[in-house]
């Protein structure tokens, strides 16, 4: 949800996105009687709201992070990298019996995660992904992927790791696009096999 950061007429203003209300929110309070008290009624009601709403998505958070250590296939599905109780509770909550899907492929597809394919010249050659599925689980696994590059890339991968490789050879948004694609057949595999996730062997460069 963006905010529009701007009371500029009073001295007031941040940087837009939820990341930034905190800095807002204490401008507000900082600027005490400076400002007009219709202006100050309106705001005190703004951050009312917004400390409400912050209130309850840390109890969701809370019900959420407890559901998924609970219960067997999102406890499951968070052993898998970059797949927190949110989206582990998404995929249980949301995708069909695991035995709808023959094989990981089919689940990602599922999903909008396998890459369109296009002929020219006779050649096949694969586009982006299709996009064409379950918007929310891809999503989550998106954004779990992002921050998973987010953090290997600071902190470097293993050398002879998959996604070393994976980063190796694409920009970014595609390593991001095909490790969420990874994570989805994992999901598949995890759910079909009723396992834990394994790390695979890295071999040596």
């Amino acid at each position: 949800m963006p905010y529009a950061a701007s009371f500029t007429e009073y001295g007031l203003a941040a940087a837009r996105g939820p990341a930034n209300l905190p800095k807002l929110l204490e401008l507000v309070g900082e600027a005490g009687t400076a400002l007009p008290s219709a202006a100050r009624a309106m705001l005190d009601v703004l951050v009312d709201m917004v400390a409400t709403l912050n209130g309850r998505i840390i109890e969701l958070d809370r019900e959420i992070a407890r559901r998924a250590k609970d219960e067997d296939v999102p406890a499951r599905l968070m052993t898998i990298p970059g797949i927190g109780p949110i989206t582990a509770t998404a995929i249980a909550a949301l995708a069909p019996p695991v035995e709808t899907f023959r094989k990981g492929r089919d689940f990602a597809a599922w999903l909008g995660l396998t890459p369109v394919q296009r002929s020219t010249g006779g050649k096949q050659k694969l586009g982006g992904t299709s996009k064409m599925g379950e918007r929310t689980i891809r999503r989550l696994l998106i954004i779990g992927a992002a921050a998973l590059v987010r953090q290997t890339s600071r902190r470097g991968p293993p050398a002879g790791s998959g996604l070393a490789r994976m980063l190796a050879r694409k920009p970014c948004m595609l390593a991001i696009a095909a490790l969420a694609n990874k994570m989805a057949r994992t999901v598949w595999a995890s759910l079909a096999r009723n396992e834990v996730y394994r790390a695979p062997a890295v071999t040596a460069a």
